[in-house]
């Protein structure tokens, strides 16, 4: 199982083509793609269209699905970021210091493309889905 930021699936969704995308589609084919409900929220928040929202809701609904947040994991997770924050790294959204700590958390590989998750590789061990050439 492999977890697709919110910004691959806003590209995905928008029709571009990149390499990231192409994981996406690929991982959804072969049913290895994970749903987190903060990606969900942010994904829906962003449509629009009515029909869109509908079509977009009931078709990620089928993915498997995960809560990446609660209170126990919110001290791991501020770890992580004071961790980052000690070398220097502010990350700048909230959302991706969960989204990053969740998959380090189950040890989920994430496709990304934002470089705020470039630290959690670096030092806290994230697994990318997509390894940069």
């Amino acid at each position: 199982m492999i977890l697709a930021d919110t910004s691959v699936w806003i590209d995905y969704l928008n029709g571009r083509t990149t390499p990231q995308t192409d994981l996406l589609d690929d991982s959804l084919m072969a049913g290895n793609l994970a749903m987190g409900d903060l990606i969900f929220l942010e994904i829906l928040q962003g449509i629009r269209d009515d029909k869109q929202f509908e079509q977009v809701k009931n078709k990620l609904s089928l993915l498997d699905q995960y809560s990446m947040f609660n209170s126990n994991l919110a001290i791991k997770y501020a770890n992580n970021y004071r961790s980052l924050r000690k070398k220097g790294i502010t990350i700048r959204k909230s959302n991706d210091v969960i989204i990053a700590s969740f998959c380090i958390q189950v040890n989920m590989p994430l496709l990304y493309t934002d470089r705020d998750f470039k630290p959690f590789i670096e030092y806290l061990g994230l697994l990318p889905a997509y390894l940069e050439t």
